[in-house]
């Protein structure tokens, strides 16, 4: 036999389907071998009991689009913030001829379904809110409408994520659950933090345009500061449930006047000339819009009205409470109900003030970081992108391109901050403002990077060292869904921050939809620290200005402004509780009183 016979041939043992003593080619003895092992799997498996199970390979279900002329006969399902930022962002739909309707706050049972239909080790707010939109349609279904008319006539919007963690994975949890518990077909629209709302090539239901991002975003930014008010106020009031009876008019009043209102639009002998220009008339159309927006009155008129009306709700600013900052992971610490063990409620029967976290420290986080990145990546992009250094006007035009988009997101951020203002003023500026990115990435970074994505970022760290070092809160309470991946990272890094600051009160606490007695017990105990810690405050105050309890209290009756709910107390440098605050500037007004007199005399 040649060399090129024997490695071209194998020999076959005589129990094969090879002739005796014969030889096969490689490639014969390959399918050889591949029937001997298939014979062997199932004898194998007939002998251990266990069932051949074939492989499907898994494709993305095709998505039903939400088309412009389905418009009229469907209606959006959004929810998973407070009722005061959802009854704004309704009033904003249908100002824009949505029709719309909130999904109710998520309680237990919803998360006891999100679990039944959903997939096993999902975080919280998945088996909460994906629980409660099939919740809903259940009960629209025990009301007589038919599956197929529920999945043709309601859409569900939410929001989506990049990132570590399994917020990035929602839109298709939330499919599997309501394919799981019979509804295969109902749309869910995904609104990225990045990339916008993709449906396809037909003309989108719901258009992502410049009216449609305004009127969120004013609703978004009303309700954080209505929001922040009324948590100020509610502990203080001295009847109680006024502060949520008015509230309630306050909130009917502003969505009222978002539903009455009409987007901008060019009228008149202008809007007739640029007819003949489409171009300049739609560039025309968005700067009439955006100047309407920077100095319009529509929303700051109607904010100075819940200014009055709120201040009519009478306050005794003289009781000693903690001041407890809320921070975590977004929807933990936003929603208000069973999702964070109805945390806000508890806090403030035990005797709490509450300081809630805007949506907007959200917002001016993303613009931080996009401006972050692509700082970052220059360097990067030099090398692939940038021009030779002789072509002195190409390297003058990308080094333009890389500060544009720099100027722009720092124009954005700017512009971003200046309506939030001009919203405070209109509320007396009793809301918080807003905290600075940059010092909050400074006071994080050497604890938490601040370029790690995922979640809220460095931001947990960062507020509980702010809320602390700048003397804004007695305690942090960090709300998170249990397993969550870049809070627990956060968590970590929160054991060398509390090591670091001494006196700091720091809880963290992980949501589910068990375990709520516990939850309340750890914070009992930690705001049983913070209530000595507001208690030493105040008796420290008191003693500085020299007056007594009566004497402050005897001034306030002779000056009812004072017990305004919409009073400004100012914040003394060092001081933190809203009682020793007001003592202070109690005793300021009576001091320049009495010199007053004295002048007089």
């Amino acid at each position: 036999m040649s060399v090129s016979q024997s490695v071209d041939r194998e020999y076959v043992p005589q129990d094969s389907d090879v002739p005796p003593g014969g030889f096969v080619q490689i490639g014969k003895i390959e399918d050889v071998i591949a029937q001997r092992l298939e014979e062997e799997r199932t004898r194998l498996e007939q002998e251990l009991g266990i069932g051949k199970r074939e492989t499907e390979q898994f494709f993305k279900p095709k998505e039903n689009p939400f088309t412009e002329d389905q418009r009229g006969h469907t209606t959006l399902l959004f929810g998973g913030l407070t009722w005061k930022h959802e009854k704004l962002i309704h009033a904003a739909l249908e100002r824009l001829s949505y029709r719309c309707e909130v999904v109710p706050t998520p309680n237990v049972a919803a998360f006891q379904l999100g679990k039944e239909f959903g997939n096993n080790g999902q975080c919280n707010p998945t088996y909460f809110t994906v629980g409660n939109l099939v919740q809903f349609l259940q009960e629209l279904e025990k009301k007589g409408m038919a599956k197929q008319e529920i999945i043709d006539s309601y859409v569900f919007l939410t929001a989506g994520a990049c990132g570590p963690c399994r917020f990035g994975m929602y839109e298709a949890e939330y499919r599997l659950a309501l394919r799981n518990s019979g509804f295969d077909g109902f749309r869910v629209l995904l609104f990225q933090q990045s990339g916008g709302l993709s449906q396809g090539e037909a003309k989108a239901g719901l258009e992502m345009n410049l009216d449609f991002f305004l009127g969120i975003l004013n609703a978004m930014n009303m309700g954080d500061l209505i929001n922040d008010v009324v948590y100020q106020i509610r502990p203080y009031e001295v009847h109680k449930g006024e502060a949520d009876r008015v509230l309630d008019e306050c909130m009917d009043l502003l969505a009222e006047g978002i539903k009455k209102s009409r987007p901008y639009q060019l009228e008149g002998k202008l809007a007739s000339f640029l007819q003949k220009f489409p171009k300049a008339g739609d560039t025309a159309g968005y700067i009439g819009k955006f100047l309407n927006q920077l100095y319009g009155d529509e929303y700051t008129s109607a904010l100075r009205e819940v200014r009055r009306r709120l201040n009519a709700v009478e306050v005794d600013r003289t009781r000693v409470k903690p001041l407890v900052k809320v921070t975590g992971e977004f929807w933990a610490q936003t929603t208000e109900g069973d999702g964070n063990f109805n945390m806000f409620k508890f806090l403030e029967r035990e005797g709490a003030q509450v300081m809630v976290e805007p949506v907007g420290t959200w917002i001016n986080y993303m613009i931080h970081q996009a401006r972050n990145k692509i700082a970052d990546r220059k360097g990067v992009e030099e090398a692939i992108e940038a021009p030779p250094a002789w072509r002195l006007d190409k390297v003058l035009a990308y080094n333009w391109k890389h500060k544009n988009r720099i100027v722009k997101l720092s124009l954005a951020e700017a512009i971003f901050k200046r309506e939030w203002n001009r919203l405070r003023e209109a509320l007396n500026y009793i809301p918080h403002d807003l905290a600075d990115q940059r010092e909050l990435e400074r006071l994080a970074h050497s604890f938490y990077n601040s370029r790690a994505a995922g979640g809220e970022g460095h931001l947990e760290v960062a507020k509980n060292i702010y809320y602390c070092t700048k003397h804004i809160s007695h305690m942090v309470l960090s709300l998170k869904p249990f397993g969550c991946m870049p809070s627990t990272q956060s968590d970590g890094a929160q054991s060398a921050v509390v090591a670091h600051f001494k006196d700091m009160i720091f809880l963290p606490i992980e949501t589910s939809g068990e375990g709520e007695i516990n939850a309340h017990s750890r914070v009992q105990m930690a705001l049983g620290e913070a209530k000595v810690k507001a208690k030493a405050e105040f008796e420290k105050v008191m003693k500085e200005v020299g007056y007594s309890m009566d004497e402050i209290r005897s001034y306030v009756d002779d000056h009812p402004e004072l017990k305004g709910g919409m009073y400004r107390v100012p914040h003394s440098e060092g001081i933190i509780g809203t009682a020793a605050n007001f003592v202070i500037h109690v005793a300021s007004l009576m001091k320049s009183e009495r010199r007053s007199r004295l002048a007089v005399a």
